[in-house]
Parts: C-alpha cells; sequence; structure tokens
C-alpha cells in the first residue's frame, strides 16, 4: 500500500498538488523496497529528476489511478532485486497480464482470433473468451483477415490491452451473438480472474482515483 501522501515531500514538478503527492509517496515505497537505489538515484537532483521523468511517461502511458500505482508496487515487491526498475519496466508492472485474469496471453489470443474471423470459418467460430471477441471486432474482421501479420497482430494487441483495462474497470465488452457455437467453457472469466479483479477493484476504493 502507498504510504500516507499527505506527509510526503513537495518536488519541483510541474503537476497538481495530488499528483506531486502520489509520485513523492511511490519514491518513498520504491527506496524501501529496493536497497540498492542509489545505484539509480544517487542524490537529491538525480531523485527529483526521476521524480519529473516517471510523471510525464505515467501520463505518456495512461497510468492515472491509484490502483494501478498500487498493483505496480505490489509485483516490485515479488521481483527479488536489490535494484530500483526504470520507469518503463515499472510501467509494464502497473499493467495485469491476461493471464493473471484468467485471459489467454496474447499471441495465443491473437491466434484464436485470426483463426476465428477467417471467412472459411463462418458459423464454425470457436470464441474461448469474449474478451478475444470483444478486441477481434474492434480490430475489425476484415483488417485482422487483410492485414500482414506483423501488423494485424499490433492492432489485435492494441485492443485486447484495452480490453484488459475495460475488465479491469468493470466496463461491459461486446458479446458474442447468440447465434455462433460456444463449444469451449470459459466464456466467462475463470475463479482465478474474478479474485484478481475484485482485488484490483478492491483498491479503487480505499484511495483516490487520479494520480
Amino acid at each position: 500500500m502507498l504510504p500516507n501522501v499527505a506527509s510526503a515531500e513537495v518536488t519541483p514538478v510541474k503537476a497538481d498538488p495530488g499528483t506531486v503527492q502520489v509520485i513523492n509517496a511511490l519514491f518513498r515505497e520504491l527506496m524501501a523496497i529496493f536497497p540498492a537505489w542509489k545505484q539509480a538515484w544517487p542524490d537529491k537532483d538525480a531523485t527529483n529528476a526521476a521524480k519529473a521523468t516517471w510523471t510525464k511517461a505515467f501520463m505518456a502511458e495512461k497510468i492515472t489511478t491509484i490502483e494501478q500505482i498500487r498493483f505496480g508496487i505490489e509485483r516490485c515487491r515479488k521481483l527479488g532485486s536489490d535494484f530500483a526498475p526504470s520507469v518503463g519496466k515499472f510501467i509494464n508492472l502497473c499493467q495485469p497480464t491476461p493471464q493473471m485474469l484468467g485471459l489467454p496471453p496474447l499471441e495465443t489470443a491473437f491466434r484464436e482470433a485470426c483463426r476465428n474471423v477467417h471467412p472459411s470459418m463462418a458459423g464454425e467460430a470457436n470464441w474461448s473468451h469474449d474478451a478475444i471477441w470483444h478486441a477481434a471486432k474492434e480490430s475489425g474482421f476484415e483488417s485482422l483477415n487483410r492485414l500482414e501479420t506483423s501488423l494485424a497482430r499490433k492492432l489485435f494487441e492494441r485492443n485486447y490491452v484495452i480490453t484488459v483495462r475495460r475488465l479491469i474497470d468493470g466496463l461491459p465488452l461486446q458479446k458474442m451473438p447468440l447465434a455462433l457455437p460456444a463449444r469451449v467453457d470459459g466464456r466467462r472469466t475463470p475463479e482465478v480472474g474474478n479474485k484478481a479483479l475484485a482485488e484490483l477493484r478492491a483498491m479503487r476504493s480505499s484511495g483516490v482515483r487520479h494520480a
């Protein structure tokens, strides 16, 4: 959990007071978790410069909620490293993986989507989860069929990441048409996924919404 941000020192970052408090609190947590943090931030000037850089990176990558940062901190505690992560690595740690929510990894989901949207699969598509259908629908069935594989994968990845975020935020997904067969169990998030979602949403009720 983040410490009491009300007692955090103020840094010379051009941001609203709430953001400054959260960034200060985050760095205090990281310094407590990683004993070799001075390798990254050897003095006050370096620390303040890092805080400004991290703030900009969070805004660019849409890390805007306290629960995302708390999730990243919890995963930092499990790294088993003495050295503080880079801002890019920490941002990745703030993002739950599909597997944590009971979904298949990106590559598996992408292959399923491409297989199911192929014209030869009309009426025979076998979707394992609404989330994959939603991401495929947002990507566009025709685009997944016609684009070169690497471009189609990037398009699907973007929408799959957004879909995972929608699940975390409790937002609805597009449902598979009832006419399509659903021969596999798993259209609902498995128990482990429900637990992960519940834990992430519980964080929201105990903290400030905006970082």
